[in-house]
């Protein structure tokens, strides 16, 4: 009798952990960084489903159009009352392929990346769903929270606690271009992202671990 067989893991994610071997940078400068979005059916992180998923990377402080990812996923759930918000219908004309390929996708394209969005616990976790439906473990990427990182700057003393996206594209006074698109959301996040560093008042060069929040928190603000 066979009492134990290893688990047999597809190649793609097998090719994302080897990403994570060797030491990573962390000075900003010379990371990778991936700011990215998903567009859901709704907020509950257990039941609800990504509908899409866009990224834009940033390289030394330069956001890199030709470096960006978008997908459309196969509505196996469908809530009509979202589309008012993210105005994707359950089939429309849009090209849309399945939950595990674009998961696939997304990870082929991140690599080993620092990965940045707004209500960043939100979408980690959306990924982090559809990676365990699939049988596979947790994004292994480092995280950074935009909301976190715009107090972190002190630019707005107000006791205020939560900052929405549009709210600070207003301040920064970014054009709110496909807003609700996943890719959408993520070039305005880009380009908040490089708008708040360079309000940081440090002598030295940025490292990651200024920017950084604890895990715990990622997200609630």
């Amino acid at each position: 009798m066979i009492w134990f067989k290893k688990k047999v893991y597809p190649k793609f994610w097998n090719d994302y952990l080897i990403h994570f071997k060797g030491k990573q940078d962390t000075f900003i400068n010379t990371l990778r960084f991936v700011v990215f979005d998903t567009e859901t059916t709704g907020l509950n992180t257990k039941e609800d489903r990504i509908l899409s998923i866009g990224t834009v990377a940033i390289n030394n402080k330069v956001v890199k159009i030709s470096d960006s990812f978008e997908c459309y996923i196969i509505q196996d759930i469908f809530k009509t009352d979202s589309v008012k918000i993210h105005g994707i219908l359950k089939e429309g004309n849009r090209i849309k392929i399945s939950e595990k390929r674009a998961i696939e996708l997304f990870l082929n394209h991140i690599e080993n990346a620092v990965l940045i969005a707004h209500h960043a616990a939100f979408d980690v976790a959306m990924i982090n769903a559809a990676l365990k439906r699939m049988g596979l473990g947790k994004l292994k990427n480092r995280v950074l929270d935009l909301g976190h990182i715009y107090k972190k700057a002190d630019i707005n003393r107000s006791s205020k606690t939560h900052f929405s996206l549009d709210e600070l594209a207003e301040q920064f006074k970014i054009t709110q271009h496909d807003r609700h698109t996943a890719s959408g959301d993520a070039y305005i996040t880009a380009l908040l992202f490089l708008k708040i560093i360079a309000k940081f008042k440090l002598k030295k060069e940025i490292n990651l671990n200024d920017l950084e929040t604890p895990i715990s928190k990622i997200g609630l603000i």
